[in-house]
């Protein structure tokens, strides 16, 4: 069981801001939270995220671990390098 007197106090409805909107209610020991970031205007969930590859780090990993496809050769071109 729980001591008495221990615990701080609980908001259910605790409301979440951002940018001075109300973005989301969760549970919390405070009864309003205020964030720069959330998944409504982060870049990973908002599908705006750029990856910025210096000296092609992106593309050498993704060879290496066979993650990106290779350029297979159509049939034309393969017919006209056997003729």
């Amino acid at each position: 069981m729980a001591k008495s007197d221990i615990h701080p106090q609980w908001y259910p409805e605790a409301k979440v801001y951002c940018n001075g909107e109300v973005v989301m209610t969760v549970g919390s020991t405070k009864p309003e939270l205020h964030v720069d970031v959330w998944s409504g205007n982060h870049p990973f969930y908002t599908g705006t995220q750029k990856i910025i590859d210096t000296e092609g780090r992106v593309e050498r990993f993704m060879r290496k671990y066979g993650m990106m496809e290779t350029k297979q050769p159509s049939a034309n071109e393969s017919k006209s390098n056997q003729q």
